[in-house]
């Protein structure tokens, strides 16, 4: 048991930091912009299933809405094939009022495959004199396989049309935008506020 234990409590600190599925890969931030904070922000996802996008806009429009900034679906104020025309984007944009558009596009998913040696335990060995001893621990290959979904946000000033912050972000195993999208926002967010973007919590 005492050889158990540190095992298991290696595997309780790698299934937690498991749930934090989403990191900061690369950021970058505008250190002249004066304009902030945003109180209206437009949410746009690029990339992946109609559904999926909408889903995500919004779950992470709800999120900024929490967080005290007035966040918009991308859906709502544009049909979808708005976004591939620059004018027609820019106008949809100026018609909601927003002053910052957070674009969130997906850049690929990348499955990896991971090889590790673990010690296992065998079967108790019958020693010499009366009882059990052991257990003999005896070396094993593991494979296992999972995906990285890399996504790049990018937030922009809808008067100057200039990029004022970006980042990549990884997230490992993703599931459903359902599931996925509030963590994700929850990091963007921060993000956004530690970098005076948004306002402070109040």
């Amino acid at each position: 048991m005492k050889l158990l234990r540190p095992a298991l409590l290696l595997l309780t600190v790698v299934l937690l930091a498991a749930c934090a599925s989403t990191t900061i890969r690369t950021a970058w931030f505008d250190t002249t912009f004066k304009g902030g904070p945003f109180k209206r922000i437009v949410v746009v996802g690029v990339g992946g299933q109609v559904a999926d996008r909408r889903v995500f806009e919004d779950i992470f429009a709800e999120q900024l809405r929490a967080a005290g900034v007035d966040g918009v679906p991308g859906y709502t104020i544009m049909p979808d094939e708005a976004r591939m025309d620059d004018a027609g984007f820019a106008a949809a944009v100026e018609r909601s009022g927003a002053d910052g558009v957070l674009i969130v596009r997906l850049l690929g998913v990348d499955t990896r495959t991971q090889v590790s040696t673990a010690m296992m335990p065998g079967p108790m060995i019958w020693g010499p004199s009366a009882g059990f001893y052991g257990p003999t621990w005896f070396p094993t290959t593991q494979v296992s396989q999972y995906e990285i979904a890399r996504v790049e946000s990018s937030l922009y000033d809808t008067k100057t049309r200039r990029m004022v912050w970006s980042a990549t972000t990884d997230t490992f195993n993703p599931s459903t935008a359902a599931q996925e999208t509030p963590g994700f926002a929850a990091i963007i967010i921060g993000q956004l506020r530690a970098r005076g973007l948004i306002a402070s919590a109040k």
